[in-house]
């Protein structure tokens, strides 16, 4: 073994096994570079909390050795069940240093749900926020061994085990030396959200992850000067690659445990937060919040949306406030974003509206990403025309390595040599793509494809509308028609014949909306509509596909 040390102190030990030119690629040594050569810069704000990147790299390996003190082995599975706090931040190293394979589980889920996320991922250890507890099932741990209860808000626990506190306690805040013997060994699962059945575990690559890091950096302009504010859960597809994009250019996290729009907007002001990332749904809970149109924005603000596409009318209300909003589009099987809307010279010289209508397209791979393709059914490419369907193809460093232990759906979603995102698109002349459903929401109405993307982007025009979703309903002659769900803004009224009206002087006739109704809208944790509850509602005892 030879020993390097660092001008800061830290020493570093090489095992020599590998060749001069090569070293294995993972976001473990991203958090040990910030670690050292930004020990006193603050890495951590949660509120009265902060700490440096030299004690976010203490804790780190705090938690890292107490896992193996603990018995961890190499490959196990680390549950985290966890909101946006600093230990899920810290698991995003703590957990791969130690050897282990993190699995953030998602906190909106049911009891039945995260039992059987455990069970099927065989995780041995448990992190749990003290506030979720009650959705952990004691006769359902699977082959949990050990629980350890996160007390942030809530003082006290009601499983057995040490606090998360005691078992870093329990560690050393000495650098361990990696267990990783490939760059393309697992660094975590992720769950997908099971709508059409039991939800698939997403496996991600320690050089895909750390890929996705510099990609982020890159495209974001993340330096160490950043300010990221934690609104997109860190649990949905590890933070979109967050937690280690920023900790590699020793920005500045701002752990936020639930969106609140006006303490986004406080923190944004108060902490000079220039980057976060968020659905179109919470960016629409923002703007039409009062104190966006009070604060003060101190230094440019990035907005990555992603999710699901936004309107031109949102994208555009954000940069009447002074944010800039950056469209990027992905799926839990490629580490969230692959592709994104880059700007080409001369956007700035285009109008508001011109500019919004650019940005709500999916855009290019990301420079990490492989080329991303749009297809018809026998895999051939369709024309650049801007309007020909067809399905959202990629591969290559951000796409899954498949689905942990069900090879079946891995040979499913990878045929044909592509992952196939179930996603329905249009290639535009200059190689840009543009989302225009998935595959389950496209309405066939008499025989005609109708794009509920391009319906609700009409409807969000309507001054009134603050949220909408269009899914399909039966019909006796049309075989299926659309039928739009709305939610109004605060204080304004709207019939279901004005927003038809609306539309039908904006869209073709056929596309308009048969129906509208109006109401709250059932959203997953990171804010995207939940359409499949929508349409088991409308399909009730009817034999179209629902989910």
């Amino acid at each position: 073994m030879a020993q390097v040390v660092h001008p800061s102190g830290q020493s570093f030990e090489t095992s020599g096994q590998e060749p001069v030119w090569f070293q294995k690629l993972t976001p473990l040594w991203l958090g040990e570079r910030s670690g050292a050569v930004f020990p006193r810069k603050t890495a951590v704000v949660y509120g009265d909390q902060r700490y440096t990147y030299g004690q976010l790299a203490a804790r780190v390996n705090r938690l890292a050795s107490a896992l193996r003190k603990a018995g961890l082995q190499h490959g196990d599975r680390v549950a985290f069940l966890c909101p946006n706090t600093p230990p899920i931040l810290e698991a995003h190293f703590g957990v791969p240093l130690a050897g282990g394979i993190l699995v953030t589980i998602n906190v909106r889920l049911s009891t039945d749900e995260i039992a059987y996320i455990l069970e099927h991922s065989g995780a041995r250890f448990l992190f749990v926020d003290t506030e979720l507890s009650p959705l952990i099932d004691p006769s359902r741990l699977g082959a949990v061994e050990q629980v350890i209860s996160i007390v942030d808000t809530v003082p006290t626990r009601s499983l057995p085990g040490p606090t998360y506190e005691e078992f870093l306690e329990s560690g050393s805040p000495a650098r361990l030396d990696w267990w990783l013997e490939s760059e393309n060994e697992t660094i975590c699962i992720n769950y997908t959200s099971g709508t059409t059945g039991r939800p698939k575990g997403v496996m991600y690559t320690h050089r895909g992850a750390y890929l996705k890091a510099l990609g982020l950096g890159l495209h974001l302009r993340l330096g160490a000067d950043s300010v990221y504010l934690w609104t997109l859960p860190m649990f949905h597809c590890n933070g979109w690659g967050f937690p280690w994009g920023v900790t590699a250019v020793a920005g500045t996290h701002v752990c936020l445990r639930k969106v609140d729009p006006a303490l986004v907007w406080r923190l944004i002001e108060q902490e000079g937060v220039t980057h976060l990332c968020a659905a179109p749904t919470v960016l629409i809970s923002l703007v039409n919040h009062p104190l966006s149109r009070e604060v003060k924005l101190r230094r440019k603000l990035t907005v990555a949306v992603g999710g699901a596409p936004p309107s031109p009318t949102i994208i555009n209300e954000m940069a009447a406030l002074g944010a800039d909003v950056v469209h990027i589009y992905g799926l839990t099987e490629t580490y969230a974003p692959y592709t994104i809307c880059e700007e080409q010279p001369g956007y700035s010289e285009l109008s508001l509206a011109e500019q919004a209508q650019f940005k709500a397209r999916q855009g290019v791979p990301l420079i990490v990403s492989d080329v991303v393709r749009v297809v018809d059914e026998e895999m051939r490419d369709v024309p650049a025309d801007g309007q020909t369907l067809g399905e959202v193809v990629m591969r290559g460093n951000n796409v899954t390595k498949g689905y942990y232990n069900q090879p079946e759906a891995t040979a499913e979603a990878f045929r044909g040599g592509w992952f196939h995102s179930g996603d329905l698109a249009v290639m535009h002349p200059d190689g840009y793509i543009e989302l225009r459903d998935r595959k389950k929401d496209i309405i066939i109405s008499g025989g005609e494809n109708i794009s509920t993307i391009e319906v609700e982007q009409t409807i969000y025009q309507h001054p009134a509308v603050l949220e909408v979703a269009v899914i399909a309903i039966p019909d006796p002659k049309w075989g299926e028609v659309p039928k739009a769900f709305v939610t109004l803004k605060p204080g304004q009224s709207a019939t279901a014949e004005e927003i038809i009206a609306f539309c039908r002087q904006r869209i073709a006739h056929f596309k308009c909306p048969k129906a509208v109704e109006f109401g709250d809208l059932p959203k997953t944790s990171t804010g995207k509509i939940q359409k499949y509850v929508l349409r088991e509602r409308e399909w009730a005892g009817m034999t179209k596909r629902i989910n």
